[in-house]
């Protein structure tokens, strides 16, 4: 089985950012990574080479597939801010028409800058979503 590339590290969650090559996108990352540590109560560190993630947990699936990764984060990639909702997005149909301008697939959330969506509105989805997660997965389970 292939080993899992996105890893907790060490690299600089600081320094990954001012590396952001556009300027609107390093700007709401830096508002994202306030937002998530504020409401999440963990510091950010680094998934892989380009992942931002907050707290963690253990995980494995029926086939026995085992791994560990974020509760929440962000990547402010070239195409749009994805930002990863770990709990999908069914339950929050109501908050998604609230939301603003937005593409999702399954746990992926991108917004092309933060203007095009309710602050609060997003803040609401990632506090659900981190509740389902801390429900799921408990911290020292």
């Amino acid at each position: 089985m292939a080993e899992l590339k996105t890893k907790e590290n060490a690299r600089s969650v600081d320094d990954f950012i001012s590396a952001v090559e556009h300027e609107k996108r390093r700007e709401d990352a830096r508002v994202m990574k306030t937002m998530m540590e504020r409401i999440t109560g963990y510091s950010a560190t680094m998934w892989g080479s380009s992942i931002v993630g907050f707290g963690a947990y253990d995980y494995t699936y029926d086939s026995g597939h085992s791994g560990r990764s974020h509760r929440t984060g962000f990547s402010p990639r070239k195409a749009a801010l994805t930002i990863y909702i770990m709990a999908g997005f069914s339950e929050y149909g109501d908050l998604m028409a609230k939301l603003g301008k937005y593409k999702s697939s399954v746990s992926c959330l991108y917004i092309k800058k933060l203007e095009d969506v309710d602050l609060a509105v997003l803040e609401e989805i990632i506090t659900r979503s981190l509740a389902f997660m801390n429900d799921t997965y408990p911290e020292g389970d």
